[in-house]
């Protein structure tokens, strides 16, 4: 499983232009999942793959962009998992 990165999670919802809270309802992850993956709050447990998929789908990004061991590219937007959302 890809490792989440919370500076680049957070780097990458800011830059679809959504608050946690409509990532939150986009996603179907809780506004306290998301503030645990972007750091704000201790984690309790590693993400799971689920949390994952469902964060990759929504943002419509690659999962290994959330690993932010490299720099963003244009390649890691272009990822569509056959979901179509209203977010960007």
């Amino acid at each position: 499983m890809t490792a989440i990165s919370p500076e680049r999670l957070t780097e990458i919802r800011k830059l679809r232009g959504l608050g946690r809270p409509k990532l939150a309802k986009l996603s179907g992850l809780s506004e306290r999942q998301l503030a645990r993956l972007e750091g704000a709050l201790p984690m309790k447990d590693a993400p799971s793959a689920d949390m994952l998929t469902k964060l990759s789908d929504t943002l419509r990004v690659r999962p290994e962009a959330f690993s932010g061991t490299e720099p963003l590219t244009d390649a890691d937007f272009d990822f569509t998992h056959g979901v179509s959302c209203s977010c960007c």
